[in-house]
């Protein structure tokens, strides 16, 4: 179906189902080089997303050949006599529908339909920068980059995430504490403002756009492009895991590794994370990840505090030209921790392999039909002064001794973050993520259900209201925008809706974070 005859389909759908009366003069003009659908293949992609418990369907689906289609698409929309909003999807891994609208397009940015006439990633081996498409999966650049011999400093843990995606949000791994997110490690954008402009943008160049978009959910313009900072990629990874039994042995350890950012390579590890283990379930999970579960472990041998033990996983990169000194490296190291002895699980592999790993773990979980599943997800920034009260609260306390998914906490450095993005931290020098990264299941045990989930979330959440711990959000969701100006806070606020009105005026971009409600023309 050509483009213009496809719109106006779209328009008259519009009408049709929300009753609203459009000027199409300026929206039949659009014609663009992709693919733009009603096909309820597609509707029905757009309308869930990895989060599973929210079903939004759109009026169409735009798959892009190219940054000017995505221009197109959101400048009509914007002189549009009506509220038309426009969402950009990347892999669909949002929980809570922040990339769906009901009232508008979405734009499928890792658009399999048409050729993208940006095509693959292109590196830069001199200047050590790698120029992606916003709807390019991080795998993706990873195996184009490796091509060169190199690969970006900072990831996320599950590399099935577009570009512009985690950029969106912040992007954080174990790597973080060492090179800040991955909003930190980003030299140049091309943005889709809320106004339909292609625009370039960096440091030197529409700044306040540049640090408005990193990690601004989407509301102040679509990423296109962006050209991310690279360096040498080791070969192997040597990969670690110790137990603790006492919760603050493993933060002072934590924040002890973290605390050597500055130092020389071979002085300190290239990635530091840690998991809560709560049941006998997950610590075998814990060893079969490295050895086969034949002799299974129990918690009671570690002598727990509580029934909770805390993982330590830490790695160090070598080059096989290196290998000779890895193990004088670690070992090194780990004398400098205060971790059970016996507990010490070690594995080496790939670089690709660990940076990976997360998805050899969802195949397994797809084999299963445990992935497409609601995933109750809560991710939460925690100061560092209140980690052990919410170690007490929350993981000793609330949660008891069953979880149905990994819980997540390991502390970064926040002279790593550029406060001129529009992430929110804690106001600390070290805060933790704490990720409860749970998935709902009907097996019949009403704790893995998600009503149950979703009570105990906000248990946690009222938890820290009434102990006074100031946690923040990661991957924000919020119903009302009171909640939104206390996430943010006043200033930040003030900055944030001001840089709204400069770059989306209107409102049209990314609605389903449901911080800004659409205006129509007549009233702006």
């Amino acid at each position: 179906m050509a483009p213009k005859l496809l719109l106006t389909f779209v328009i008259y759908r519009l009408i049709s189902t929300v009753g609203l009366t459009l000027d199409t003069t300026d929206l039949l003009r659009l014609e663009v080089d992709g693919h733009l659908s009603v096909d309820p293949s597609d509707v029905e992609t757009a309308s869930v997303d990895f989060g599973m418990m929210n079903r939004v369907e759109p009026l169409a689906i735009l798959h892009p050949s190219s940054a000017e289609d995505v221009a197109r698409l959101v400048g009509a929309a914007y002189v549009s006599a009506h509220g038309l909003s426009v969402s950009a999807r990347g892999h669909g891994h949002s929980i809570n529908g922040q990339a769906q609208t009901s009232s508008g397009v979405v734009i499928e940015m890792s658009a399999s339909k048409g050729v993208r006439q940006w095509g693959l990633p292109r590196v830069s081996e001199q200047s050590r920068y790698v120029d992606a498409w916003g709807g390019e999966l991080w795998i993706d650049v990873l195996k184009t980059t490796l091509e060169h011999g190199l690969a970006p400093k900072s990831w996320t843990d599950y590399l099935y995430l577009s570009v512009g995606g985690t950029l969106s949000n912040a992007g954080i791994s174990g790597q973080a504490f060492n090179h800040g997110p991955q909003i930190s490690n980003v030299y140049e954008l091309d943005v889709v403002t809320g106004k339909g402009e292609l625009l370039t943008c960096s440091e030197e160049q529409n700044s306040e756009l540049f640090h408005a978009v990193l990690g601004g959910l989407g509301q102040f313009g679509i990423i296109t492009r962006a050209r991310i900072g690279l360096e040498p990629a080791p070969q192997r990874v040597r990969w670690i895991r110790v137990l603790y039994s006492n919760f603050s042995t493993f933060t002072k350890d934590q924040e002890y590794l973290i605390s050597l950012h500055g130092q020389p390579p071979n002085q300190k590890f290239d990635y530091v994370e840690g998991f809560v283990i709560v049941d006998e379930g997950l610590i075998n999970n814990w060893r079969s990840s490295f050895f086969s579960p034949r002799n299974p472990v129990k918690i009671s041998s570690f002598g727990t505090n509580g029934g909770v033990l805390y993982c330590l996983e830490i790695t160090k990169n070598y080059h096989e030209s290196t290998a000779d000194t890895i193990d004088q490296d670690v070992e090194a190291l780990l004398k400098r921790l205060d971790f059970i002895p016996s507990s010490v699980f070690t594995t080496d592999l790939p670089y690709v392999d660990f940076l990976d790993r997360v998805h050899k773990a969802e195949l397994k979980l797809r084999s299963k039909g445990l992935w497409d599943v609601p995933h109750p997800w809560l991710n939460l920034f925690v100061p560092r002064s209140r980690i052990a009260d919410f170690d007490e609260g929350v993981f000793k306390g609330i949660l008891g001794n069953k979880t149905s998914g990994p819980i997540l906490i390991y502390p970064m450095n926040k002279n790593k973050w550029d406060d001129r993005t529009s992430v929110v931290t804690p106001e600390e020098d070290v805060f933790y993520l704490v990720a409860l990264l749970r998935s709902a299941l009907d097996s019949g045990d009403e704790a893995q259900s998600l009503e149950y989930l979703s009570n105990q979330n906000r248990q946690i959440l009222r938890f820290c209201d009434d102990a006074g711990i100031k946690v923040k959000q990661y991957l924000p969701h919020y119903t009302t925008q009171e909640d939104w100006v206390d996430h943010f806070g006043d200033d930040k606020w003030t900055l944030f809706s001001k840089r709204k009105m400069d770059f989306d005026p209107r409102r049209i971009l990314a609605t389903g974070q449901r911080i800004f409600k659409p205006t129509a023309a007549s009233s702006w």
